[in-house]
């Protein structure tokens, strides 16, 4: 992918929704989502298996005497706060792994805790047993996939080996110790591998969407490069070329008056590029205007024009940066015409349409014509400053040109593009 201004980046990003989550690394906005909802469902579950383990906690204890309370306390604490951090969404990750870790410590304490303590029953799970998914599921929020693994694996084995230590390996303990392990084995292998695919999914879903964005600031990059090139060789045909053609061609007081107002603009212009003069307000206005602009500049090169003005109510209002492009090609269309016509009948037409609502601009002269087509690719007054310049405000133009004169047509309707 092409490097592109920051600018057009952060502009395609601002497109797309973000949140508070988000607004720091845009490019995680599912994977944040998903780390939020995962949060937000580990809370809840770990308090109702917390609170099923808590209540089993007050029956009859296998722990000797001494050891029920600190491993309640040292268990059940850090698992609250583990809850209370969930659902807050602060710190959550920290008392997270602080349960997981605490409750494999308390695993590994469970044969000291239990020697010389009640007998245990096969049939009776102890209160403990009933955290051991508790804290697989702490650690999807608190340790990478490899350390979710391990404990999902490590945490029902070391319960089946203290377990049968406990009860000193009697037989009659190894199947439900078995069957114990296995589904503390499958129910937390199905949790972990259910957030591992949601992850991977939002992943994924992050890297499309990132590409996405930049493509979209690439091809905005690219059109913004396009629009300053038609712009500034329009400029440079318009005002530069103009002005020197004009001033080499003139023989005529008319046409070096002519070519002392094209010489002004291009100063005035090239002096204004950098404030991007061209730019302005992009305040609608009516298509009325449009014609005393074009009469307004075509006496800025010396030209008296009266413009005809065909424009009916509910004509729609033209946008700023549309009025300034239509103008400034109609002018061009003006001045080829007194340059190589030499402004035989010429003429300005400026029509409305209310439906569809639009503008349409003529410009005619009676001059001896040419060949459009064999019209060179580096010719710059009718390609750049006419046809470019109108597709870049997504309007149309047309030229037909006989030996009977020549007809340039600017249309624009409401619709094409604002």
């Amino acid at each position: 992918m092409p490097d592109v201004d920051r600018s057009v980046l952060d502009e395609a990003w601002a497109r797309i929704p973000h949140t508070r989550e988000t607004s720091d690394d845009p490019g995680s906005f599912t994977q944040k989502r998903i780390e939020r909802v995962i949060t937000l469902l580990v809370g809840p579950a770990c308090l109702v298996l917390g609170v099923q383990a808590f209540v089993a906690a007050f029956g009859p204890s296998d722990e000797a005497a001494g050891w029920h309370l600190p491993l309640v306390v040292g268990v059940f604490v850090p698992l609250v706060a583990m809850v209370v951090a969930c659902a807050a969404n602060r710190f959550a990750q920290l008392f997270s792994g602080l349960f997981a870790v605490l409750f494999m410590v308390a695993l590994v304490l469970w044969p000291f805790a239990t020697a010389g303590g009640q007998a245990p029953s096969p049939t009776e799970n102890p209160w403990i047993f009933y955290l051991i998914n508790v804290a697989t599921v702490a650690t999807v929020v608190a340790f990478p996939l490899p350390l979710q693994v391990a404990w999902t694996v490590a945490a029902p084995l070391l319960f089946g080996v203290v377990r049968l230590l406990q009860a000193g390996g009697r037989p009659e303990f190894l199947l439900p110790v078995a069957l114990d392990v296995s589904f503390a084995l499958l129910l937390g292998s199905v949790l972990v591998t259910l957030t591992w695919m949601y992850r991977s999914i939002a992943a994924n879903v992050d890297e499309t969407r990132t590409r996405a964005v930049a493509s979209y600031a690439s091809a905005a990059a690219t059109a913004a490069t396009e629009h300053e090139r038609v712009a500034v060789a329009a400029l440079m045909h318009d005002s530069v070329l103009g002005a020197l053609l004009a001033a080499e061609r003139a023989a005529t007081p008319r046409e070096r008056t002519l070519a002392v107002s094209m010489a002004r603009e291009a100063l005035t212009r090239l002096a204004n590029a950098e404030k991007d003069a061209l730019e302005g307000s992009d305040e609608p206005m009516d298509a009325v205007a449009l014609a005393d602009d074009i009469e307004k500049s075509a006496r800025d090169f010396g030209v008296e024009l009266v413009v005809v003005r065909r424009v009916p109510d509910g004509t729609p209002r033209v946008p700023g940066r549309v009025a300034r492009a239509l103008v400034l090609a109609a002018m061009q269309a003006v001045a080829n015409a007194v340059q190589h016509a030499d402004a035989a009948a010429l003429s300005v037409e400026v029509m409305g349409s209310a439906d569809p609502g639009g503008v349409t601009i003529r410009v005619r002269d009676a001059g001896r014509g040419f060949d459009v087509d064999a019209i060179p690719a580096d010719r710059l007054g009718i390609r750049g400053s006419i046809i470019a310049r109108v597709t870049a405000v997504g309007g149309r133009s047309s030229v037909d040109s006989s030996p009977a004169g020549t007809t340039v047509t600017l249309e624009w309707e409401s619709g094409d593009r604002w």
